[in-house]
């Protein structure tokens, strides 16, 4: 039931909560409701509080008010604030009232002609973090200590509040997917070996509108997908590609002009880098490897819960790369499912090598208008981009600024990254058509893109690279430690603002 998050009007003071949230900025007043007004007049009579970021101050209310606390929380200065500057805020917030072990609270939503913003991103990031923030990931520990907030309330004025009436399900439903990734990608290992990960997806798809059809390892092999079954040769647990499929035309006439979008989602598992394999320091979380196809899988079903408008297919290969007496060598040659032959130049570059396979399949087999793959892909994209921005590549443009656009809405944020052609001379093999590592360690998210654009044939594709924010170690504003969902909220803008 959607039901945590809830818009709300009517005269302030009467408002019963636990804890009443203002936002202030530290240089002008953002709030046109006067009693708002008024109670941040009596904030900024405490020296130590600004409204500067991170600033926050809590009054216990004993006035007879219906709140009990009211928590000013600061913004910094209202030129620089923005929906991100919301969401962090709206997160921060809910981390205290989590600590206090109060179990509802209402945020006042700030004025869009002060903030520059529309009233549907303020009201959507102000939800967005709260909901985010409130994600506790304790379902391996024994002992509960942090109880998230049963009851998400944002107040604004009577005509806003009728106006977008319809956004606190709709952000529901896609930040409850953003979870649902975060979740599979905080998941150990040992639990979600490619069958069992599968069938975990499966059985959330189940209870979405969406097809689905699993190919096993024979299935595979009778395919001729002998990159991903390269890939998966040295592990116990065997290799899978999942499809999902979400067709709102199935059962009825499809118009004219239809559009199909296939996304494809790195899933491995855990990746020891195989017979080339990992430093130590570079396997503690390996588990997350598979983070493109948890969020492949979420946003399938998020968008078939919010009864998307035109098809969506995700392809998602899910293997581990484990070495052992079967796996494949360095210096081996595969043959790939679109017929071309990949020697093997370093066990570690497997990831390009499941994808390969997953896109010319779905090219083959869906005729997508668009595909997108979503992969943990480089850590020499890491490297040019920290651990907070994608890498977006692409053939076409017109993509990449649209999912980089994307991205900036949301609070994901991309880059574009050249697809330097006479790179491609890097990755020449003297004994098949190409090898799936470069002759040189520069430029090697450059590279890697390079080899997946070999094997999507001339479909509008593009590559976001989420290796340095799909997953995370320590917590920050709207997320805890682990799985990040990176891609779910970024994908979803962009399909639903798809010409």
């Amino acid at each position: 039931m959607l039901n945590m998050l809830k818009l709300i009007s009517g005269e302030l003071l009467k408002i019963k909560t636990d804890c009443l949230v203002v936002p202030v900025c530290e240089d002008v007043e953002i709030h046109d409701d006067p009693a708002i007004a008024a109670l941040v007049e009596s904030a900024r009579k405490i020296k130590e509080f600004k409204g500067k970021t991170d600033d926050s101050l809590l009054f216990y209310d004993s006035s007879g008010s219906g709140f009990s606390r009211i928590l000013f929380a600061g913004l910094g200065k209202h030129k620089k604030s923005n929906a991100e500057s919301l969401r962090r805020l709206a997160g921060k917030c809910v981390h205290q009232a989590i600590n206090k072990n109060l179990s509802e609270i209402v945020f006042c939503a700030p004025s869009p002609a002060k903030l520059d913003l529309t009233h549907e991103s303020i009201l959507t990031a102000i939800f967005e973090g709260a909901f985010l923030g409130n994600h506790v990931f304790d379902k391996y520990k024994k002992e509960k200590s942090e109880n998230p907030l049963k009851t998400i309330s944002v107040f604004t004025d009577a005509e806003a509040a009728k106006a977008w009436r319809h956004l606190p399900p709709r952000v529901e439903t896609i930040c409850k997917g953003t979870l649902l990734a975060r979740e599979w990608v905080s998941m150990p290992s040992n639990e979600k070996q490619p069958d069992r990960l599968v069938r975990s997806m499966v059985k959330a798809a189940e209870k979405e509108d969406l097809s689905f059809s699993i190919l096993d390892e024979k299935s595979l092999k009778q395919n001729g997908m002998g990159a991903i079954l390269a890939v998966g040769a040295g592990s116990r647990s065997k290799p899978r590609l999942l499809i999902l499929d979400y067709n709102p035309f199935k059962n009825k006439k499809a118009p004219k002009t239809r559009k199909i979008v296939v996304l494809v989602g790195k899933g491995v598992t855990f990746d020891s880098g195989g017979i080339n394999l990992k430093p130590p320091a570079s396997l503690d979380d390996m588990k997350m490897d598979m983070s493109g196809a948890a969020s492949v899988a979420a946003i399938l079903i998020t968008l078939s819960r919010l009864k998307h408008r035109f098809r969506v297919v995700g392809v998602i290969p899910v293997v581990e790369n484990m070495p052992s007496g079967e796996a494949v060598r360095p210096g081996d040659i595969i043959k790939t499912y679109s017929g071309k032959t990949v020697e093997i130049g370093n066990t570690d570059a497997e990831g390009r090598l499941i994808l390969a396979d997953a896109m010319s399949y779905a090219v083959k087999m869906f005729k997508p208008d668009v595909l997108i793959d979503l992969a943990t892909l480089t850590g020499a994209c890491v490297v040019a981009l920290g651990e907070k921005i994608a890498g977006v590549f692409s053939t076409e443009e017109r993509l990449a600024k649209a999912i980089v656009k994307a991205g900036d809405a949301v609070g994901e944020i991309c880059w574009p990254m050249p697809l330097f052609d006479d790179y491609k001379k890097l990755l020449k093999s003297e004994f098949a058509d190409i090898n799936n590592m470069s002759s040189t360690r520069w430029g090697g998210a450059i590279t890697a893109a390079l080899f997946l654009s070999e094997f999507v044939e001339r479909t509008p594709w593009a590559h976001i690279d989420i290796a340095g924010p799909a997953y995370s170690k320590k917590a920050d504003d709207y997320c805890g430690p682990g799985g990040t969902g990176f891609g779910v909220r970024l994908l979803i803008d962009f399909l639903n603002k798809m010409e």
